[in-house]
């Protein structure tokens, strides 16, 4: 099994099949334009920009799982990530990322890489994790996505080779993307 298999509805809403990007490398990321992380999105656009021309493509997924952080609809969604951070990467419509109704690509996802804990260096860290245990506590057990800004890197061939947390910064992904390219 590969991501190839799977499909998601992107923004203007066309279906779109994960096959369209067979033999690049991908970064899919659930995204929240509320969040303590939501200024990953400079760094992730600034990756693909950098990368596209070698075969990388950033996929962004809207999810409103985590605390109401996206709460806007996907034309709001789309507009905040363009005039915000100049968002040209392909985002798809908003979806869930974990629990019973997730999209079957994110479940997929987090059982290919497990949970392996957050990186409490980064300052988020030290809020998120306090949050969760407080709030959230049914989000820590397994490998389900725990917050926003998840990354999933996949090889040229559709496997899932890393999962990186929030808690990564997506410049700290440069080196796997470059092994990869």
């Amino acid at each position: 099994m590969s991501v190839y298999q799977f499909a998601a509805t992107n923004m203007a809403g066309k279906e779109v099949s994960l096959e369209e990007y067979r033999d690049q490398v991908i970064l899919v990321v659930n995204t929240a334009s509320q969040c303590g992380f939501t200024f990953q999105f400079e760094d992730l656009q600034k990756l693909y920009d950098r990368y596209k021309d070698r075969g990388f493509i950033v996929l962004g997924f809207p999810s409103n799982q985590f605390a109401d952080q996206e709460p806007d609809g996907n034309e709001r969604i789309q507009a905040f990530c363009m005039l915000n951070y100049g968002v040209t990467f392909p985002m798809f419509q908003k979806v869930d990322v974990r629990d019973q109704y997730a999209h079957p690509l994110f479940t997929y996802l987090a059982d290919s890489k497990p949970f392996e804990g957050f990186d409490m260096r980064h300052s988020v860290a030290r809020i998120l994790l306090p949050l969760l245990h407080e709030r959230h506590p049914e989000y820590m057990p397994g490998d389900s996505i725990k917050w926003n800004f998840t990354k999933f890197l996949i090889d040229r061939s559709g496997e899932v080779v890393k999962r990186f947390e929030p808690t990564t910064d997506p410049y700290d992904l440069e080196e796997d993307i470059e092994a990869l390219l």
